[in-house]
């Protein structure tokens, strides 16, 4: 039909893109494997009759194909194209253009060749979701190593072709070179177009990282043209036939029950389906503004809850909704005696850090494009989680999960603020009683509002120190902002460190370095403050109680570039230093800030030293630091929730402040390229250093150590 071609031109691959048959080379014995040089692993091409998985034969394109298979990820078409297929999307972090590096080394191949098939349901293997730096070290290893086993699957197909030594064979630019006749023949001509079905070795041989070509060199950004030009179209800017344009009935507050809806006036509007559902009220028009006027028109009475807390008593609830000390994320068993620690201490210190709701302030809000055609429905949305809403989709709707589908086109951003489906819900609900497609893009205020925050949460922290600088105690508690990050990276004797959930007002998840942001500031502050009551250099205090070789590299780094003990201070201006290490990445933090009389602060430079281990796009992932880097400092510096009775009171980009170019300190940044060591991934821990960096200079210049984030939410000390 005319509305399915006209999204699969825009959204899906061509049918050269998708895995055909099977492929196998012509003449191979079927009793026998294929022997793939080096280190005499067997690995063995399926032939027609085999290609049976539970009595079915699979379509071309499925996601079912059993992923210890090549073919699940990787499909060498007849022209020579190379489509990847991984759950894994893209929201700005370019992993597009890093996993296309990684096929095109492993295969061979070039990077134009690849083409990236991603967060596609009907087309790719399950996957958890985009979150946690997880794409690179686990996405990249996988894909890795389905490239390598398809490698030398060719080289034995092309063997087999012309009854030669494998090992008389080599493979590039996607063909492959008999050495001593120069034959040759394109990776399309041996695999006809047909899968790959073959187990993935683990043993396959990969390339060392020292001797990469494609992966770990700078490279565009493999569809860049699309998003400079415009071409791209995101889900908000998706047009079909006959759609129709939706709009959600939202409640006045947090927790209000809605007791009735009168929507007879909404429905008089010409071409408007309206769908009133329980506590669902939604409206379905043929254009944006007549959406808008149908629901304003409906009259709804709501039960509002009384009570809630607001921002400014928001810290002492935390504390005393808290529901017992939890196993939180990487929370660890105590160790030693944290009394006998405060003992022998020459010196105590404690003090409580307040941590507040922050939205993740994507470039684009929630969206969805759902439409329902021979009992499917398939929905069109900028999530991390594609197969997460399948199955919320699936569970609503009485689905089984093969008849829904959901495709991420390239979104505007997440921040792990979009694991949740709440817009693919809605637009899937009023299409089903529209019979036609429906858009739902929820605005910058309803994303404000009913999107999910980083937890608030209050830590509490008492410690003890010797006069040569040896912690002797350490006690961290964190009430309800999470245990990532949250144990310490000193060498301590004593510690005790624990996440405590509590009882949240409002709707918390997943935001970049999830509670590291919190559980860093917290920790690296309180160092600093360590490091001055015992007269030490921060800088030196950190050295001596570092316990991993790898974070005193990026100390060091950080340091020299900054010119820490080399470059002289102004009057009235101040240093801070501070590092940390989350999901793989090492990252050490510098920065200098400037207090004026009136106590104005104005952050002048930031200097960070970053280590990820082997480093696939050097451009890519200094961009990644720096994006990191500016969101830190809206978190550092002002960015905050406020609510009161269930409401939020800045909903708007007006009054809810982000870093603006006036905000942009001197930024250098210092990567550092461990090809001795697996790649990480580098999304989320270049954020953590840079609030306490802040703070601990703002200490260094005026004595006064902030300890609630945001720290300077009107741009002076209080």
């Amino acid at each position: 039909m005319d509305n399915k071609h006209n999204i699969r031109h825009s959204f899906e691959p061509d049918e050269h893109e998708l895995p055909q048959k099977p492929a196998y080379p012509s003449g191979l014995d079927r009793r026998k494997f294929l022997k793939l040089f080096g280190g005499g692993l067997a690995v063995a091409f399926v032939l027609p009759d085999m290609f049976l998985f539970a009595g079915e034969t699979l379509p071309p394109g499925s996601s079912v194909l059993p992923t210890n298979q090549v073919g699940a990820w990787i499909h060498i078409g007849e022209d020579g194209t190379v489509s990847v297929y991984t759950g894994k999307v893209e929201v700005g972090q370019n992993i597009r253009t890093s996993l296309s590096q990684i096929v095109a080394e492993e295969l061979h191949v070039p990077i134009t060749s690849i083409k990236m098939v991603m967060g596609d349901t009907d087309l790719v293997p399950y996957d958890a979701g985009t979150f946690g730096s997880r794409s690179t070290p686990q996405m990249g290893g996988q894909l890795r190593r389905a490239a390598a086993t398809a490698r030398l699957a060719l080289i034995e197909m092309a063997a087999k072709t012309w009854n030669v030594d494998p090992k008389s064979l080599k493979v590039d630019e996607g063909i492959v070179v008999n050495t001593t006749t120069n034959n040759k023949i394109k990776f399309g001509e041996l695999t006809k177009g047909q899968q790959l079905l073959l187990p993935i070795s683990n043993e396959a041989p990969v390339t060392a990282a020292a001797d990469w070509k494609v992966a770990g060199k700078t490279v565009p950004k493999v569809n860049g043209r699309s998003f400079l030009t415009g071409k791209h179209e995101y889900v908000s800017d998706m047009k079909v036939p006959g759609m129709l344009y939706g709009k959600i009935l939202r409640a006045p507050s947090y927790g209000a029950k809605l007791i009735e809806a009168d929507v007879s006036k909404a429905k008089a509007f010409p071409g408007v389906v309206v769908v009133h559902e329980g506590d669902f009220v939604g409206v379905a028009a043929p254009d944006i503004r007549t959406a808008g006027k149908a629901l304003h028109a409906i009259k709804a009475k709501w039960d509002e809850t009384t009570g809630q807390p607001s921002n400014s008593t928001i810290f002492d609830y935390l504390v005393k909704n808290g529901s017992g000390v939890g196993g939180g994320r990487n929370s660890g068993d105590p160790k030693g005696n944290i009394e006998e620690g405060l003992k022998t201490a020459d010196h105590t210190h404690t003090k409580t850090y307040n941590i507040s709701y922050i939205a993740h302030v994507p470039l684009e809000p929630r969206a969805a494009l759902a439409q329902w055609a021979g009992g499917k429905l398939t929905v069109w949305t900028g999530t991390q989680r594609p197969f997460g809403v399948q199955q919320d989709l699936s569970e609503i709707f009485k689905l089984p999960k093969e008849k829904v589908r959901v495709i991420m086109p390239d979104t505007g951003s997440g921040y792990g603020g979009k694991h949740t489906g709440e817009a693919a819900i809605e637009a899937a609900r009023l299409s089903q009683e529209a019979k036609k497609p429906v858009k739902v893009v929820w605005t910058r205020e309803e994303e404000f509002t009913w999107a999910y925050f980083r937890p608030g949460g209050l830590i509490e922290v008492n410690s003890g120190v010797k006069n040569d600088g040896t912690i002797t105690a350490w006690k961290f508690l964190n009430y309800n902002s999470g245990g990532a990050a949250i144990n310490t990276q000193y060498k301590i004797l004593n510690h005790h460190i624990a996440h405590i959930p509590s009882n949240t007002p409002l709707k918390q998840g997943s935001y970049r370095g999830l509670a590291a942001t919190a559980n860093v500031f917290a920790r690296e502050s309180h160092i600093t403050d360590l490091a001055r009551l015992v007269k030490m250099d921060q800088l030196d205090f950190r050295l001596k109680n570092a316990d991993d070789a790898r974070l005193t590299a990026v100390l060091e780094t950080a340091a020299k570039a900054f010119g820490w003990k080399t470059s002289a201070k102004a009057t009235g201006h101040g240093y801070g230093i501070a590092c940390g290490l989350d999901k793989g990445g090492y990252v050490a933090t510098c920065a200098e800030v400037v207090v004026n009389a009136h106590k104005e602060v104005k952050v002048i430079r930031v200097t960070q030293a970053f280590e990820c281990g082997a480093i696939v796009n050097p451009l890519h992932l200094e961009s990644q630091i720096m994006g990191s880097m500016v969101q830190g400092l809206g978190g550092a510096l002002f960015e905050a929730i406020n609510f009161a009775g269930g409401k939020i009171l800045n909903s708007s980009l007006s009054a809810y402040r982000v870093p603006r170019f006036s905000d942009m300190p001197k930024m250098q940044i210092i990567t550092i390229d461990r090809k001795d060591l697996p790649s990480a991934g580098a999304g989320e821990a270049a954020i953590i250093g840079i609030a306490p960096a802040i703070r601990n200079a703002i200490l260094d210049a005026s004595g006064v150590g902030l300890s609630t984030l945001p720290m300077l939410p009107n741009g002076v000390i209080s």
